[in-house]
């Protein structure tokens, strides 16, 4: 039995850790062509590409910062020398920084909107440019965009802002067979959680009494979900937003 995306190719932005390391490396597993996109973590992506290629998998690491348009037209562009085409999409890259109303400052508020929805758009742009029928975008929003939580005011505004892109892009790209999709982690266990010293704190086993499984999740727990709504089984799922979090709402 072939594997699911044999002869597909997939750029996951913000590639080279946490979740989106765990969706490139589902990819390839599957059968796909992988870009790994990364905007500083150089060796983190290499070592992704290195561990996919050890596998007998085909992966490349691009850098390109996705709140920059003319970086986004030059990871399609290396993408499509590579591989000569683009089916799959998934807009990871973003940013998350926790700040209370009185904090909020227009570097706050720009540094944040510029990647999460401002790049995440320009992506979907240049990508709509390239994928034919069956096409498919999968973006990672979270569940941020519908859990209000007190100090999240501009960042669960931008992952709102991410989910209302995907119903309406559905819409826009439904006629040309190109489907596109969100989905919503809760609090996933990633490099970025440990460097922030979640991991290991008070808040982790507080949140983890709200979660009904008991407990937070792992990049593992996402990627399979993305591969699906990627794939052909998904074929008539399009505008939806999954919820990822173990129970909790």
């Amino acid at each position: 039995m072939g594997k699911k995306f044999e002869g597909k190719v997939a750029i996951i932005t913000g590639a080279s850790k946490g979740i989106g390391a765990a969706i490139a490396t589902h990819f390839a597993s599957e059968g796909a062509a992988v870009v790994v996109n990364y905007s500083k973590s150089k060796t983190e992506a290499d070592h992704i590409v290195e561990q996919i290629q050890s596998k007998g998998g085909k992966a490349i690491a691009v850098q390109a910062n996705m709140s920059q348009p003319q970086e986004i037209k030059g990871l399609f562009s290396e993408t499509i020398k590579q591989f000569g085409k683009v089916d799959i999409i998934v807009n990871n890259a973003g940013v998350y920084e926790f700040k209370a109303l009185e904090e909020v400052t227009l570097d706050h508020f720009r540094h944040l909107f510029d990647l999460n929805v401002l790049g995440l758009l320009l992506v979907c742009q240049e990508a709509a440019k390239h994928l034919q029928a069956g096409g498919n975008i999968v973006n990672i929003s979270s569940i941020a965009s519908k859990k209000a939580e007190p100090n999240t005011v501009v960042y669960s505004a931008t992952k709102a802002a991410v989910d209302s892109i995907t119903s309406v892009l559905a819409k826009e790209l439904g006629e040309r067979k190109i489907r596109i999709n969100s989905i919503n982690p809760g609090i996933v266990e990633t490099e970025g959680l440990h460097a922030a010293g979640i991991v290991e704190s008070d808040f982790r086993k507080q949140t983890e009494k709200l979660i009904p499984l008991g407990r937070i999740g792992k990049p593992q727990d996402i990627a399979p979900a993305v591969l699906f709504f990627a794939s052909d089984e998904a074929s008539w799922i399009s505008g939806e937003t999954l919820v990822i979090s173990g129970g909790l709402r």
